[in-house]
Order: C-alpha cells, then structure tokens, then sequence
C-alpha cells in the first residue's frame, strides 16, 4: 500500500518538507511503499474555473499537476502538510487542491483514500488547527476517510519543528494512526 506526503511549503528542505520525510520515514519502517511531492520544487498554477475538466480528464493548464494526478489516484493514503501563512494554508497548496476537482469529477478518485494534515506556525496556536481544516474539508469533499492524531486533528507543531517534542509527538501519532487504518483495511 503506498502513502503520498504532500508538502505544501514553497521552501526547500524547511519544516514542511522535514515533517513529510520524518513520517514517511516512519510508514517506510512499518512496510509502506512512500512517495513525495514537495511544491517547492514545482510549479502548480492556480484553477481557472474554464470548466474543461467537466468533461475531459486533462486539464488545459499545462505545469507539474499533470505529474500530481497519477500520485494521488495511485496513493492510498495521502498525508499533507503546510505552514501556516495568515492562518491558513499556502496559496501553493491551495492551487493544487482547486485543481484536484479533475480527479472529483472524474468518479471521486480520490474517494475512501485515507488522509491526514499537519501543520506548522510560529506558536504553539498559530493558526495549525485552521490551517488543518482546510486540508480536511479537501479531504472530506474528496469523500476521503480523514484521520487526526487519535486525539486531536493531526499534527500540530510550532516552528523550528526539530524543538518541538510535543509537536512532533502528535505527527507520530498521526502518521501511526494512517498506517493502522491501512493495514486494517488490508485485511478485509
């Protein structure tokens, strides 16, 4: 079974991007196949709302989606992660959550994929909690099976994630919580 991590920070190699590699680390040990896709070494344009995608599975927009839709109609489980910019995700990651209502429209394809979110600010309530309910309502409009930590949303951290032990606790949980649902419905 294969989990795609998302992150939706436009820097290289920051918080975002450690999270996603520390949890897809952990999925590895416990037997998933893993795959990224870090915006910040992508261009996705924002949804122009032409209404193509109502009709044709291609989207007219030509850029990195193109390589994005087979990831997400692929994973299993996709988990996603952003920094929270103005308390609420990066107008990255927005751009390739408008432009996933293709695979929507298209007979849900993303629907009964497991999910998750995690976020980072620069406080401990610095708009995570927000930012994470916008990657669950993608996820619920999807028609995805959406998890959090086992007691909360998901992954909460405050910046610089590598000092945030109780931050980072909550993205094990989360990533742990992903890969019990997996395997549980692996054996059915």
């Amino acid at each position: 079974m294969k989990i795609l991590g998302i992150s939706g920070s436009p820097k290289k190699n920051g918080n975002s991007e450690q999270m996603i590699n520390r949890v897809l680390a952990m999925a590895e040990k416990r037997g998933f196949t893993t795959e990224k896709v870090f915006l910040s070494e992508m261009e996705v344009k924002p949804c122009i709302a032409c209404g193509n995608c109502r009709e044709s599975e291609e989207c007219p927009i030509k850029d990195d989606m193109e390589m994005i839709y087979p990831k997400l109609d692929e994973a299993d489980a996709i988990i996603v992660a952003s920094p929270v910019y103005f308390g609420s995700p990066t107008a990255q990651l927005k751009a390739l959550f408008d432009r996933s209502v293709l695979l929507r429209r298209h007979n849900f394809k993303l629907s009964n994929k497991i999910g998750a979110g995690i976020a980072i600010g620069g406080s401990r309530n610095g708009g995570q909690e927000k930012t994470i309910q916008v990657i669950q309502d993608w996820m619920h409009i999807h028609g995805m099976v959406v998890v959090g930590d086992g007691g909360h949303f998901g992954g909460i951290v405050k910046k610089p994630f590598s000092e945030d032990e109780t931050g980072t606790k909550t993205l094990d949980d989360t990533i742990e919580k992903v890969c019990d649902l997996l395997e549980m419905m692996k054996k059915t």
